[in-house]
C-alpha cells in the first residue's frame, strides 16, 4: 500500500478569521412558561438620542425661562409636564387618553392621564406663542451644532382640513372636500422644503384665512427662520392668492411663486395674451403677461399653461382642483411670480411644493396633530404646537444622523413612523451598578453603528459662549 506521506502528515490548517456567530432558535410554543418578573425593561429604547439631543442643546433652560405658567403643578414640574407630553406625542400616544399605556414605563415613567388634562386645561392662550419661540431658538442651535449652512431656503405654505367630530370650539362648516357638510378646522403651517422643518403655523378655525390672517402668519415665519439664511424662496397654492401675502413677500424680499385663483377678469387676459409652444410634454401652450388683480397696487407678472379639455366630463360634485381651472376649450394653471426665470422651469419648481402635503400628512398620522384633547379652543391651540414640537424633534435628530458628505439635493427625508421602527421601539434594559445607570440593547439590532455613530455626535454637542461646536465637519449647504 502507497500512502502519500505528505498528505498525511501535514496537520489541518485552522481556519481564518471569526465565524458567524449564529444562535439556536428559540422554539415557542403552548406550554412555554412565562412571568411578569422581569424589572427596567423598556420598548421604548430609542428615546436615549432624543433625551441626550434635548439635553445637550439645553431644550429645560429655554422651557424654563420661556413658558410662562401661573399656575404650579405639583406632581412634576413644568418643564416635567411638557417634555412628557412632548415625548409621548413622539413615541406615538397622541391622545391623553392613551399615555395611560405608557405610565410604568421605565422610560416614560409617572405619566398620569388625569393630571395633564388638568395642565393642559390651565394653559393660557400666549403659550402656544411662546411654544413657538422655543421651537425657533432650538433650531438655531440644533443648526449650530449639526453644521448646517443654508443661506437660501424655500418655504412652502399650505393649509389642511381636520374633520371634527364633537363640538370643538371653532368649528365651522366650510371647504371640506372629503366630509362635505362637516364641521372642521383649517390650520396653516409653513415647512422648510430643504430640512423638512415645521416653522410656524397655528391653528384656525374652518373658515379659509382671510388676507391680514396670511400676512401675519408669514411675518412670524420670517422670523422663525435662523440667522444663516440671506435668500427666501416661497410657494404657495391658490389659498393664499391675495395682495396681503404678496406685499408680505415683497416686505422681506421673498421671490415667491403663488397658484392665482380663477376670476372673470383673469380669464379675458388668458384669451387675449398670446401663447407659445410649450416644451413640456403633457401641455398645450404657454404664455406670460403683466396683469394687476382688483385691489392689488401694481401689476405682477403671471405665467399660464394650458391643457386641451379630455371629452370625458368631469362626474357630478366632483371638486375643483386647487390650481386648475377650466374654459370650453383648455384647462389652465396660473401662477402669479415675482421671479424672471423661465416659464417651465418655475412650473417646474412649483410642484415640488408637493412635498409639503406629504409633510401634513406625516404630522397629521404620525404625530398626532388633528387629535384634539378637547373641546376648548385653547386646549386645542397649544396641544397643536406641543404636535409639531414633537414632529421636529424627528427633523432635528435627522440632521445629526445624516451622511458627512450629504447635500441638500441627496439629503433624505426619514419620516417619524419608520424613525419609530428603525431607531425608536428598541427593547432594552435599564441597569443600575455602583452608582451608574446604563442601557443595554440587543446585540442583534442590524442599525448599531448608525446608532452608535448618532449617540457620539450628540454626546460631542458644546456650547461655547454664544453658540454651539459642530459636531460634523462637513456643513450642510445647498
Amino acid at each position: 500500500m502507497v500512502s502519500n506521506r505528505k498528505k498525511d502528515s501535514d496537520k489541518t490548517p485552522v481556519k481564518q478569521g471569526a465565524e458567524a456567530v449564529s444562535s439556536e432558535p428559540n422554539k415557542i410554543a403552548d406550554s412555554t412558561p412565562y412571568d411578569f418578573e422581569a424589572k427596567n425593561l423598556t420598548a421604548y429604547g430609542g428615546l436615549l438620542p432624543v433625551a441626550t439631543m434635548l439635553e445637550r442643546l439645553g431644550f429645560q433652560q429655554l422651557v424654563e425661562e420661556t413658558l410662562t405658567v401661573k399656575r404650579i403643578p405639583r406632581a412634576m414640574s413644568i418643564y416635567q409636564f411638557v417634555l412628557a407630553m412632548v415625548l409621548a406625542a413622539y413615541v406615538g400616544f397622541s391622545r391623553l387618553y392613551h399615555l395611560r399605556f405608557v405610565a410604568r414605563d421605565p422610560m416614560l415613567t409617572g405619566i398620569v392621564k388625569c393630571t395633564f388634562w388638568r395642565f393642559l386645561a390651565s394653559l393660557h392662550l400666549g403659550i402656544a406663542q411662546q411654544l413657538l419661540r422655543v421651537q425657533c431658538r432650538m433650531r438655531e442651535r440644533a443648526w449650530q451644532a449639526a453644521h448646517v449652512g443654508l443661506r437660501a431656503v424655500t418655504l412652502d405654505t399650505d393649509t389642511t382640513v381636520h374633520t371634527l367630530f364633537g363640538n370643538q370650539m371653532g368649528g365651522r362648516k366650510g371647504y371640506n372636500p372629503k366630509n362635505k357638510g362637516k364641521r372642521s378646522y383649517q390650520p396653516i403651517l409653513t415647512f422648510l422644503a430643504e430640512t423638512r422643518e415645521y416653522i410656524s403655523g397655528e391653528l384656525h378655525n374652518g373658515d379659509p384665512p382671510s388676507g391680514p390672517e396670511i400676512a401675519r402668519h408669514l411675518k412670524s415665519v420670517f422670523g422663525a427662520l435662523p440667522p444663516p439664511v440671506e435668500t427666501i424662496f416661497a410657494r404657495a397654492d391658490s389659498g393664499f392668492y391675495c395682495w396681503d401675502a404678496v406685499a408680505a413677500y415683497e416686505a422681506r424680499g421673498v421671490q415667491f411663486i403663488i397658484s392665482a385663483r380663477k376670476t372673470a377678469r383673469l380669464v379675458e387676459e388668458l384669451k387675449a395674451a398670446e401663447w407659445k409652444r410649450s416644451p413640456r410634454p403633457d401641455a398645450a401652450g404657454q404664455c406670460e403677461f403683466r396683469y394687476q388683480p382688483e385691489g392689488w397696487r401694481k401689476a405682477y407678472r403671471f405665467i399660464a399653461l394650458r391643457y386641451e379639455k379630455k371629452s370625458k366630463p368631469p362626474e357630478a360634485g366632483e371638486p375643483e382642483q386647487y390650481q386648475l381651472f377650466d374654459t370650453p376649450e383648455y384647462t389652465y394653471r396660473v401662477f402669479v411670480t415675482n421671479m424672471h426665470r423661465a416659464i417651465d422651469l418655475l412650473v417646474w419648481f412649483y410642484d415640488q411644493r408637493a412635498g409639503a402635503e406629504n409633510l401634513i400628512k406625516e404630522a397629521n398620522n404620525d404625530a398626532g396633530l388633528r387629535a384634539y384633547p378637547s373641546g376648548r379652543w385653547l386646549m386645542n391651540c397649544n396641544h397643536f404646537q406641543l404636535a409639531m414640537l414633537a414632529y421636529n424633534l424627528n427633523c432635528w435628530l435627522m440632521l445629526f444622523n445624516r451622511e458627512e458628505e450629504a447635500k441638500v439635493e441627496t439629503l433624505q427625508h426619514t419620516t417619524l413612523a419608520t424613525a419609530r421602527l428603525r431607531f425608536l421601539f428598541l427593547a432594552a434594559k435599564i441597569w443600575r451598578h455602583a452608582g451608574r445607570v446604563g442601557v443595554s440593547y440587543s446585540d442583534h439590532y442590524a442599525e448599531q453603528g448608525i446608532f452608535r455613530r448618532l449617540m457620539e455626535r450628540l454626546r460631542a454637542i458644546e456650547n461655547e459662549g454664544q453658540r454651539f461646536r459642530p459636531v460634523l465637519a462637513t456643513a450642510l449647504r445647498e
